[in-house]
């Protein structure tokens, strides 16, 4: 009944975090560019919640962001899969106490999620590709990132743990001795 409840939370969050992206960040913009909340929270279920979940709610959230914003339907919803993926990964193979493993964290996932659309759309629309531009906007989105992520990561510690004794029934402690 608990994972229900946390599930149904991360739902919902997700509407909340979507009301913050359309409506507070995009007044925010550093050079008209905003950051990435999306790429932040499904990698924070990733690492926190399992693989399984990390992957389920990536591609419904992808698919929802696809279904209002996007011009083809799947990029989104497959991109945001794969950091639900990485995000599980990571978890297995890193520490999520240390700040600057969070940060490399964030950095090579906001970058492999706006390669991997930046890519996959203009394979499907065709369009023409300028790199200059989508370089600026990447670097600028990654810096975006890191800053919110630093921001808020206390928080984001605080509610892993809670998702994470939940959903892998171990403690964080033993899992190291």
């Amino acid at each position: 009944m608990k994972k229900f409840t946390i599930v149904i939370s991360l739902i919902i969050f997700f509407f909340i975090i979507y009301f913050l992206q359309v409506n507070i960040f995009s007044s925010f913009t550093i050079a008209g560019i905003s950051p990435n909340l999306f790429v932040i929270y499904v990698l924070f279920i990733g690492l926190y919640a399992n693989q399984f979940w990390g992957i389920t709610l990536g591609v419904i959230f992808g698919l929802i962001i696809d279904l209002i914003f996007g011009k083809t339907i799947g990029i989104t919803a497959v991109m945001l899969c794969v950091i639900g993926f990485l995000g599980s990964y990571f978890d297995k193979n890193f520490s999520k106490e240390n700040k600057l493993t969070i940060i490399f964290m964030i950095a090579g996932t906001t970058l492999i999620y706006e390669l991997g659309v930046y890519f996959l759309n203009s394979i499907i629309l065709e369009f023409d590709r300028e790199y200059f531009y989508f370089i600026k906007i990447l670097i600028i989105e990654i810096i975006y990132n890191i800053l919110l992520t630093i921001i808020i990561y206390p928080l984001i510690q605080k509610i892993g743990y809670i998702i994470d004794r939940n959903f892998k029934h171990n403690n964080i402690l033993t899992r190291y001795f």
